[in-house]
C-alpha cells in the first residue's frame, strides 16, 4: 500500500537571504574588477608618460649603458645596465633564501615540536617587521666590510668566471655581491613563511602511508612534502624575488654607484630601476626627463608580470597549500 500523503514542501527562500547573496557577490565582484583596473590603469599611466621620451631618447633604449637625462634636448638612456644588476642582485638573493627557506620550513614542519616551533616562526616573521633602510644600513656599516675577505677570495681563486670577475669598482664593498646577501635577508621571511605553512597542509595520510611503509623521516619529507609543496614552495620564492626586484632604500644604501658600465660581475656597482628612480625623485621637473625615469619604471613593471608568468610555468599551473 502506498503512502499517498503529500511531501512537506520545501521552504522558499527568503527575499532578503537572496538579497544578501546578491550583494554579496556583487562587492566580491567589484572588489575583483577594481584590482584589475587599478593594474590596468598604472600600466596605462606608465606606458603614456614613457613614449614622448622613449620617441625623443637618442639611444637605444634595451643596449645602451648610459642613462643620461641632464638636457631635455639630448636625452640619451637605456636600461641594460639597470637590467643586469637588478637581476644579478635579485637571483642572488633568491640562490641564497631560497634553500635556507625551505630548510627552516621543514626544520619547523618535520623535525621541531609544536611547542617551539611557533616561537620560532615569530623569529623568523621579525625580520619582516625591520625597516628598509636599517638594512640598508647595516649591510653597508657591518655586513660590507665584515664579507670583504670573502669576496677577495673568490675574486682571486674564481676570477676567471665572469661572476666573480673584477669588477667597474676600486673596491669590494658596496657591489652587487653584498646587495644579494642584504636582499636574501630581506625575503628570507617571506619564504620562510610561506613555504612552512604550505609544508604544514601536507595530508596527513601520504605521510602515515610513507611510514608503514618504514620510511625514514628524510623519506617521508622526500616522497610526501616535498612533492606536494613544490609549487607552494615556488610561489612563495617568487613572492621574494618580487620583493628582491623592487627593493629600493636597502639597494640603494649598499650599492654603491659606478662611473662605468657594467661588466655582468657580482663585484660591480651600478643602480637597479627601483633604485635609481628613488635616487633621481628630486629632479623630476620637466617632462621629458621624467618620462625617461618613467620608462625605466615600466620595463620593471613588465619584469614583474614575467617572473609571475614563468612561476606559473614552472609550478605547474596550480599551487598546493
Amino acid at each position: 500500500m502506498t503512502d499517498t500523503q503529500p511531501s512537506a514542501p520545501k521552504p522558499a527562500r527568503t527575499t532578503s537571504g537572496g538579497s544578501g547573496e546578491q550583494v554579496f557577490r556583487g562587492l566580491t565582484t567589484g572588489s575583483g574588477l577594481v584590482v584589475v583596473a587599478a593594474v590596468a590603469l598604472i600600466g596605462l599611466f606608465l606606458v603614456v608618460q614613457a613614449v614622448p621620451s622613449l620617441l625623443a631618447n637618442n639611444a637605444n633604449f634595451l643596449t645602451s649603458p648610459d642613462f643620461n637625462t641632464t638636457d631635455a634636448s639630448n636625452l640619451r638612456f637605456g636600461i641594460r645596465d639597470l637590467l643586469v644588476v637588478t637581476l644579478l642582485s635579485s637571483f642572488m638573493a633568491l640562490v641564497i633564501a631560497m634553500p635556507i627557506g625551505m630548510g627552516i620550513a621543514l626544520f619547523l614542519t618535520q623535525y621541531t615540536p609544536a611547542r617551539l616551533a611557533r616561537p620560532f616562526s615569530y623569529v623568523i616573521g621579525l625580520l619582516a617587521a625591520v625597516p628598509s633602510i636599517v638594512f640598508g644600513l647595516w649591510g653597508i656599516l657591518v655586513l660590507a666590510p665584515a664579507i670583504e675577505p670573502v669576496a677577495a677570495f673568490l675574486q682571486t681563486y674564481l676570477g676567471w668566471f665572469f661572476l666573480f670577475a673584477p669588477g667597474n669598482l676600486p673596491v669590494l664593498t658596496g657591489t652587487i655581491f653584498t646587495g644579494g646577501i642584504v636582499l636574501a635577508i630581506m625575503i628570507l621571511p617571506i619564504v620562510t613563511a610561506t613555504t612552512r605553512e604550505v609544508f604544514a597542509q601536507t595530508p596527513r595520510f601520504q605521510i602515515e602511508a610513507a611510514q608503514a611503509l618504514g620510511a625514514t623521516r628524510w623519506e617521508v619529507i622526500r616522497m610526501a612534502v616535498l612533492p606536494y609543496g613544490r609549487s607552494g614552495f615556488i610561489a612563495a620564492s617568487m613572492l621574494g624575488l618580487g620583493r628582491a626586484l623592487g627593493e629600493t632604500i636597502a639597494v640603494l644604501l649598499v650599492i654603491r654607484a659606478a662611473t662605468s658600465p657594467s661588466t655582468g660581475s657580482l663585484f660591480d656597482g651600478g643602480y637597479t630601476f627601483a633604485s635609481l628612480i628613488a635616487s633621481a625623485a628630486s629632479e623630476f621637473s620637466q617632462p621629458l626627463p621624467t618620462g625617461a625615469y618613467i620608462s625605466a619604471g615600466l620595463v620593471l613593471f613588465v619584469l614583474t608580470f614575467v617572473v609571475n608568468a614563468m612561476a606559473r610555468v614552472v609550478a605547474g599551473g596550480k599551487v598546493n597549500g
